[in-house]
């Protein structure tokens, strides 16, 4: 195959992208926005956020969000992952921009594991780790697929269980590291 043939190709793969993309979009606005699923979705991307940044330990504050940030990156990317391979997909969008599961990712991951994370900070993580994963598989994705927010497809509930349970391990261990060094000014080269 040439690089013309190839790029031919490419664009043909590119423009049914699209146009599924522009599908998926008429489809949100005319039978997903402001549904009751979609109020659900827009209430938990909200209100968990406000309620940790009432609550958060003040002195904490950077730890807790590196590590939320690391939990919205990873459960976001394998999010992504799991849809382009057909193992679940989201029925109930908040945004039609983004293949995940807007509340899921960006907020009850996060903000349950950095609640989690400052209660009982010496409390043993592979605990808060079972805590979390055991909750989030076994009621938390039962629960939005018997709403029908979430549909498995190819995808049994304790197969998330060990994502979620080195998830939060691995947010923890960012939790506990020490200060960053400052930035050096210098550039060595």
């Amino acid at each position: 195959m040439t690089q013309e043939e190839y790029l031919k190709k490419a664009d043909k793969i590119y423009d049914l992208i699209e146009k599924a993309h522009d599908k998926k979009i008429a489809f949100w606005h005319e039978h997903v926005l402001f549904t009751w699923q979609w109020w659900l979705g827009v209430f938990l991307t909200v209100v968990p956020w406000l309620l940790w940044f009432y609550f958060k330990k003040k002195e904490s504050t950077y730890r807790l969000l590196a590590s939320g940030l690391v939990v919205i990156f990873i459960s976001s990317w394998l999010d992504f992952v799991g849809i382009a391979l057909g193992l679940w997909h989201y029925n109930y969008d908040v945004l039609p921009l983004l293949p995940s599961y807007l509340p899921w990712d960006f907020t009850l991951f996060p903000v349950i594991i950095m609640f989690l994370i400052q209660i009982k900070p010496n409390s043993n993580p592979y605990i808060k780790a079972l805590i979390f994963a055991g909750g989030s598989a076994f009621i938390g994705e039962p629960f939005f697929a018997s709403v029908k927010t979430y549909t498995p497809e190819n995808w049994k509930y304790i197969y998330s269980f060990p994502f979620l349970f080195g998830i939060y391990l691995l947010a923890h261990f960012i939790s506990t590291r020490d200060n960053f060094d400052k930035i050096n000014s210098q550039i060595k080269i």
